[in-house]
């Protein structure tokens, strides 16, 4: 979406994002900060937590990813966004050494790793923070953050996020300096949190210096509301996180009103044509839940909906990010409340396989921890500073929730042109339950052309199909009705929700299912 050169790899990408402050069963709030000092000396209060992450990057790579990206891992408060040093890892999940581990494992499985750079706020005991509030609004170094008035500015009223100026020479000095550190360390990417807070020019100058050394760098930035093209353009980001088309998914899911959907993929190709019209590469992440969201199983109020909403996220164009937990059928809600987003950022055990054991042994399908992240099958977690814990929509459906996700992603995998496909709704069968969206390649053969060059491209440059030859319009069909309906078309994968969710049995031969989905050609 940007004007400047995209990554090359980022076609190609599927993302699994993951909080790892929660996945690792981190203490929520910090216990070691007292006075002016934190953290104790070297080695002190160190838990080596991150680790843990490696136990599951074959299950990553069984899902169909290839891009790991990761919710904040740096000296913080509490939930992390409250960042106390961007240049050390927090100590409640470990250390530098702990981070080159797993950047290590990730780089030799393939996968490219995506850090949270949390800029826009820090937290209100930064040193940069307590320096320009004891210095005052009218001083150089109260110049470093943004003010109401005489108080400090917190970020979307919480006086614990105090807002850093952009516009500030050193400030832009100390950012670049921490994407630099970090990338040259390893990272293959940034996610800029709150990146619409600050604005696209105050982030343009940045960006700059950041991809002038680091040209094979994703930049991601957070942007909820308005014109995502011209933000990517104006600021140099690569993506835009497509708010409008989640928001789109999970409610016209949820109230069985596709029409919805449909103005939103119309919208989502405009954006998609905009950045192809400004010579743009770049691609918007689009998901269907993440650390901020309420999980889409808890979006629905009909669980067999959720084969739609994975038919969506797994073959729409764009960059598709799976939110951990998800490929399980992870079940929670948002609240607007203190603590109201630990329900969806849970503790996970130490391997997937754990959680399809619990999900066949449970009925609540809790994944269960106590103090620290350590395991304790079949009990809740005890009240107080504890991760809550995984808990699943239907537990015996998890295996075939994952199942579907790895299907539906290796069709993805294999229709590699689908990143860059346009998108287009069949006006004249489109009814509140039944949609048929039409993905057809690009022309110019964005897509389908492989990492190594030219030689996935067709004779004419266009994309093409998993067999070499030109690739070929594929329509993913909806059906959110109580009644199978004859498929439009030669069916590639179908998913039942029915089956996906209570093992019924699979669809009838050329049907579109009940409350089920089929990629037709």
């Amino acid at each position: 979406m940007s004007t400047t050169t995209a990554p090359s790899w980022i076609t190609d990408a599927i993302c699994w994002q993951v909080y790892p402050l929660g996945f690792c069963g981190a203490p929520r709030h910090r216990e070691d900060l007292t006075g002016e000092a934190y953290g104790g000396g070297a080695g002190e209060n160190v838990v080596h937590r991150l680790r843990r992450l490696t136990g599951w990057l074959d299950h990553l790579v069984a899902l169909g990813a290839n891009v790991l990206v990761l919710n904040p891992i740096f000296d913080s408060v509490s939930h992390g966004y409250d960042t106390l040093e961007h240049r050390r890892i927090d100590p409640r999940l470990g250390d530098d050494a702990d981070f080159d581990a797993l950047v290590a494992a990730c780089h030799e499985r393939g996968i490219r790793v995506v850090l949270d750079g949390v800029f826009n706020h820090i937290s209100d005991r930064h040193p940069t923070a307590r320096r320009a509030i004891a210095a005052g609004p009218d001083t150089e170094e109260g110049g470093r953050i943004r003010w109401a008035g005489t108080s400090p500015y917190g970020f979307e009223g919480n006086p614990d996020l105090i807002e850093v100026d952009l516009a500030d020479q050193v400030v832009q000095d100390r950012i670049v300096e921490i994407m630099d550190k970090w990338l040259t360390r390893g990272a293959d990417g940034w996610r800029l949190d709150a990146m619409y807070a600050a604005g696209a020019e105050a982030w343009a100058p940045i960006l700059q210096r950041v991809r002038a050394a680091h040209p094979e760098a994703w930049i991601l930035g957070e942007v909820i509301h308005g014109d995502y093209p011209a933000f990517a353009a104006a600021s140099g980001a690569d993506s835009i996180t497509q708010y409008e088309l989640w928001k789109a998914i999970w409610s016209s899911l949820h109230d069985g009103n596709l029409f919805e959907l449909a103005h939103a993929l119309g919208r989502h190709q405009d954006f998609l044509t905009a950045q192809r019209d400004a010579g743009a590469d770049g691609l918007p992440l689009t998901f269907v839940g993440n650390h901020d969201t309420t999980r889409i199983a808890s979006q629905l109020t009909d669980g067999r909906d959720l084969a739609a909403a994975i038919g969506l996220l797994a073959l729409l164009p764009g960059i598709p990010a799976v939110y951990a937990g998800d490929e399980f059928g992870a079940a929670a809600v948002k609240e607007e409340r203190a603590g109201g987003d630990d329900a969806i950022r849970p503790w996970f055990p130490g391997s997937p396989d754990e959680v399809l054991a619990a999900g066949a042994t449970t009925d609540t399908g809790t994944i269960a921890a106590v103090p620290g992240g350590e395991e304790a099958p079949g009990a809740e977690p005890k009240p107080g500073d504890v991760p809550r814990s995984l808990r699943l929509l239907k537990p015996d459906a998890a295996g075939r929730i994952l199942e579907v996700h790895r299907r539906l992603f290796s069709l993805r995998r294999r229709e590699r042109w689908l990143s860059t496909a346009s998108v287009s709704v069949d006006e004249g069968t489109l009814e509140n339950t039944w949609a048929q969206i039409v993905l057809t390649p690009s022309a110019d053969g964005a897509g389908g052309a492989a990492a190594d060059g030219a030689a996935a491209g067709g004779a004419e440059g266009g994309a093409v199909g998993p067999d070499g030859a030109p690739a070929q319009p594929l329509t993913l069909v909806l059906n959110l009705g109580d009644e199978a309906r004859p498929a439009p078309g030669e069916i590639l994968e179908v998913v039942s929700g029915a089956d996906m969710l209570d093992g019924v049995g699979p669809a009838a031969p050329g049907e579109v299912p009940a409350h089920g989905i089929a990629v037709v050609r």
